[in-house]
């Protein structure tokens, strides 16, 4: 939405209004006492808004003590939001955003307004748009309501029995103020750029552990990075039990949440107290500061990360980031890449080679000490040589290169080979180097000094234009009237053309949409039709529809899922969320999604092909080993981990089975079919949409066939047990009379505990030894998962936890 043109002279007046307003403000405390209390509640603007009235873009409001405005607040050539912001301006001129309704549309200079309503509801309504931009949603009966911006900041819309209907406090934007609470309903989103309010790429919430985290999320990645990820919660200092998500800090600068996260800023308890603010600021910091009045500035009083190069995202894919003690925090591109977007690090850098076909041994691979890159790991590799993490790397197609570093604590050397390259960070107290592949004749280039380009400010040119032009009526009536001639030939012409060119505008208009939000690739049906020979090879078959063979014209075999009529019926709208959903996920054991079809009555998705097939095709066969089968299920939890815990939207699978897992080349697991899952908001409220049992029996929770039972990720917890279960004795829950009662057998074989109970569960069709300890702590967690009360079975992050550390 803010994109970086030159500005126009007509936006610097629109940039000056707040300004103004500030000036008005202070021109009129100056010369005017200040009123009571009760009668500033109901007078006119700037101290209160009434039922039936409203607020333009010069109109604005102001707290009784003079600290904070609300109006509208011009973010580009205009483009305005309504805003609160501290009064007074700061040294450089500039002001104090605190808050803003419409952040993601702003709306027109001209007639756009504020209205409170006769109903008690605020809307925001953009020139002469029937439909609101924003609104409350509240209702008065007492026909009493009124809008007032607090001394403590708040816009608080109340009623003359003093009850709150509204208040800006219960949804922040990235600030909070003193005695402003966060909440599991109130997350900090950063703005996009310092001068770009918009949603940016951060966000400070409650995670559904109860623990204040911060999280990195863009359309390609998402990635928790404070508390330390590689840390357990309590390892952090946090505690996940408790029945509130609740953070306060007081005015005196001590900040203290539910998850024992407590912090005093560096001026706490001093005689004169300033104004202060909590932001998630957009560098992906999250900071405490104080207002020093005199010099008209911002002191840093507190921050959740001191080395700002562990924030992730900060240089985007393919660059490092260091600290140099001159200009802080700096990035650069990896050798032989170059700078996607020289205004905006987080496109990151591209490659100035192609990548070699994978399997040929002979790329190179370039040494860059003292780098690192977090996450996206293929594997993990203990006590490997560097030689064989070279080859190793070298096999494995979308291998980008590799961390190699000596684990002191173990007494030996950790190869990870990297899909990704992405939150990279250079230092010299960093032990471990990063090994980057190049292909065999490339000539290594020393990384680019890049520097932004940001000398232009972004503005916004909105899209759409309101001309009202003020004629005598003889001309309007003259106009209306040839306005109707032209709109009858219209019909007829539209009428005439209609059955020929209907079917392809529709086609195309929904394709558009979906193209430009997903970024996926749209594929028409003839395409498709014809990459799966007219859908002939089928491999798979679910309750959303077929999935079949198909071969793209530029050779990539993919499989295609023709979604049954019941699922066309959902419409471009739901396809559009599911597809702009999977667009959001990336893990190497989820399946990736290709492209999709949205074309008339057709709704197809396009994924990778996955060589050797399903779980189920292989559970019976003596193709996996027991090494192979416990790989299977550490990744199908690691997949199932990243949905419920490390999405900003709370997937939900609804469906775990084993035709559900596929199998790669090298029979790892990934996680399919979940782009018809369901989403719910991160506080576990069950979504409404759940009116009906979802899944395949014999894998499905006892809370399913309960209408008052909610539905959480616990469901897709228990359906992998089920499936552990299933891989380990080689018994299938929907046959022979074991329905519903897998668990119980499992159990009942175990009994006491005696030695040898494990050889009486495992499949004894498989071939090869196995670790006896591994499978008896495989198997506890499978019973665990399957435990009927689903507040006694383990997250799957849990699951994955209990399965990395088998002793």
């Amino acid at each position: 939405m803010y994109d970086c043109a030159k500005k126009r002279g007509s936006s610097q007046l629109a940039m000056a209004v707040p300004h103004l307003i500030t000036l008005i403000v202070l021109i009129f405390l100056s010369e005017t006492p200040l009123i009571s209390s009760s009668y500033a509640s109901f007078s006119s603007p700037p101290f209160g808004l009434k039922l039936g009235s409203s607020l333009s873009v010069a109109d604005f409001l102001i707290s009784p003590n003079a600290i904070y405005t609300a109006g509208f607040y011009s973010v580009g050539e205009n483009a305005y939001c309504f805003s609160i912001w501290f009064t007074k301006p700061l040294a450089d001129g500039s002001l104090t955003i605190l808050w803003m309704a419409n952040r993601d549309l702003p709306v027109n200079g001209r007639f756009s307004k504020l209205s409170l309503l006769k109903t008690g509801n605020l809307v925001l309504k953009d020139a002469y748009q029937r439909l609101p931009i924003w609104t409350t949603n509240t209702r008065d009966s007492k026909a009493s309501a009124y809008l007032k911006l607090n001394n403590s900041g708040n816009l608080c819309l109340r009623n003359k029995d003093g009850e709150i209907l509204w208040q800006s406090f219960d949804t922040p934007t990235d600030t909070l103020l003193p005695n402003q609470p966060l909440t599991k309903d109130a997350p900090l989103v950063s703005s996009r750029s310092v001068s770009n309010y918009s949603s940016g790429f951060y966000k400070l919430f409650f995670d559904n552990d109860n623990v204040v985290r911060l999280v990195y999320s863009d359309s390609k990645l998402t990635g928790i990075f404070w508390p330390n990820p590689e840390l357990r919660a309590w390892e952090s200092g946090r505690n996940t039990y408790g029945s509130r998500r609740i953070g306060i800090m007081d005015s005196s600068g001590r900040f203290i949440s539910t998850d024992d996260l407590v912090f005093n800023t560096s001026d706490a308890g001093d005689g004169i107290q300033p104004l202060r603010r909590l932001t998630m600021d957009v560098d992906g910091n999250f900071r405490a500061y104080s207002l020093d009045e005199t010099r008209g500035i911002w002191r840093v009083t507190w921050q959740a990360l001191s080395e700002t190069c562990k924030i992730h995202g900060s240089c985007g894919e393919n660059s490092t980031c260091s600290n140099d003690p001159v200009y802080g925090r700096k990035c650069t591109c990896l050798p032989n890449h170059t700078m996607i977007n020289r205004t905006d690090w987080s496109y990151g850098c591209k490659p100035e080679f192609k990548p070699t076909l994978c399997g040929n041994g002979d790329d190179q691979f370039l040494h860059l000490p003292h780098s690192d890159f977090w996450g996206y790991d293929t594997r993990y590799m203990p006590n490997t040589t560097l030689n064989e993490c070279k080859q190793e790397c070298r096999k494995i197609c979308n291998c980008k290169g590799f961390q190699f570093k000596y684990d002191w604590n173990k007494g030996f050397s950790i190869c990870y080979p990297k899909f990704l390259l992405v939150n990279g960070l250079r230092s010299s107290n960093f032990n471990g180097s990063i090994y980057l592949k190049l292909p065999k004749d490339t000539i290594p280039i020393p990384s680019k000094n890049n520097h932004l380009n940001c000398s232009s400010k972004p503005t916004i040119q909105l899209d759409r234009t309101y001309d009202i032009n003020h004629q005598n009526e003889s001309t309007e009536f003259l106009m209306r009237i040839i306005t109707c001639v032209f709109g009858a030939i219209e019909i007829i012409f539209i009428t005439y053309f209609f059955y020929g060119t209907h079917a392809h505008t529709t086609t195309t208009t929904q394709g558009y949409n979906l193209q430009v939000a997903s970024g996926f690739k749209r594929f028409s049906y003839a395409q498709l039709k014809k990459a799966s020979r007219n859908f002939r090879n089928e491999i798979g078959r679910g309750g959303g529809g077929v999935v079949y063979k198909g071969v793209l014209n530029d050779n990539r075999i993919v499989a295609i899922k023709r979604l049954n009529e019941s699922s066309n019926k959902q419409g471009e709208a739901e396809l559009l969320a599911e597809v702009t959903t999977l667009g959001k996920l990336n893990h190497m054991n989820l399946i990736e999604m290709w492209g999709y079809c949205a074309e008339g009555k057709h709704r197809l998705l396009v994924y990778e092909f996955m060589d050797n097939g399903s779980l189920a095709m292989n559970l019976n066969s003596s193709t996996l080993n027991w090494d192979q089968r416990f790989e299977i299920a550490l990744g199908t939890a690691k997949g199932l981990a990243y949905l419920h815990e490390e999405c900003l939207e709370w997937v939900l699978h609804c469906d775990v089975k084993p035709h559900n897992i596929l199998l790669d080349s090298n029979y790892r697991p990934k996680v399919g079919d979940f782009g018809l899952s369901k989403l719910l908001d991160r506080d576990g409220g069950r979504d409404l949409e759940f009116t009906r049992a979802r899944g395949t029996r014999g894998y499905m929770a006892p809370e399913w066939y309960f209408v008052n039972l909610p539905i959480t990720s616990k469901v897709d917890v228990y359906s992998y047990g089920v499936v552990m279960l299933e891989m380990v004795t080689g018994r299938s829950p929907t046959c022979g009379g074991l329905e519903g009662r897998m668990d119980r057998w499992v159990a009942d074989k175990m009994g006491g505990e005696n030695d040898g109970w494990v050889k009486g569960i495992v499949d004894s069709k498989v071939v090869g030894e196995y670790d006896v300890r591994r499978m008896e702590i495989l198997i506890k967690v499978a019973l665990r998962c399957c435990d009927e009360d689903k507040d006694l079975r383990p997250t799957m992050s849990q699951v994955v936890d209990m399965l990395l550390h088998v002793e």
